[in-house]
């Protein structure tokens, strides 16, 4: 079973993709940190319902470890801040990885900090079907969520919709991994992502 976790908000620079994410939601962005293994950072925003938005980039500063791609696609981004990607957690990556395509990528342990968790990265550090399947991730037990030290802000997710040309068969792959009404697919010739938040403005949608 698959469960929402967060959100991940891609950009070329940190600082500029905080100025304008923080103008559209009216709410201040936490301190993440350094992702040493891929060479990339972020900062993150506490929200209601267990969820949490992520805003990551290439740390221009730092060499990442591995020898291949990163992850999310980054060494390829480019164009404004955009959601990227959605992220599910798991009890055992190793099982959920066996009940998804071979799209939904290979196993990375991770830690920044004292947070340490497994995610599926897919070999060319892309993102699964382009983003319409799940970054799947399972944390560790003995390892702090990161809403457990985010100070949760006024913001909620009303709804996911992602569109893609072979939503049919996405859908067929998750039916019965992932019971959530707030997500919707729907099949269309491009690649979209985009969420709805109610926040302290309003009706936001990125």
């Amino acid at each position: 079973m698959f469960k929402l976790d967060h959100l991940a908000i891609s950009c070329t620079d940190l600082e500029q993709g905080r100025t304008k994410i923080e103008a559209l939601l009216g709410l201040p962005f936490q301190t993440g940190g350094q992702h040493a293994y891929y060479g990339t950072h972020n900062l993150l925003m506490g929200m209601e319902d267990g969820l949490y938005l992520e805003l990551i980039a290439i740390d221009s500063s730092a060499r990442k470890q591995t020898k291949g791609p990163r992850w999310f696609g980054l060494d390829h981004f480019t164009g404004p801040p955009r959601l990227s990607n959605w992220l599910c957690s798991c009890a055992d990556l190793t099982k959920a990885l066996t009940l998804s395509p071979p799209e939904a990528g290979q196993e990375v342990p991770l830690q920044r900090g004292y947070v340490r968790w497994k995610i599926a990265v897919p070999p060319d550090g892309g993102l699964p079907y382009g983003g319409a399947w799940p970054s799947l991730i399972e944390w560790d037990k003995d390892s702090a969520h990161p809403t457990q030290i985010l100070t949760p802000q006024p913001v909620a997710l009303q709804k996911i919709t992602v569109t893609h040309p072979l939503a049919d068969q996405i859908e067929q792959a998750l039916g019965g991994l992932l019971h959530d009404g707030r997500f919707t697919l729907q099949k269309g010739a491009q690649i979209t992502l985009s969420a709805t938040f109610k926040t302290p403005k309003g009706q936001v949608t990125l």
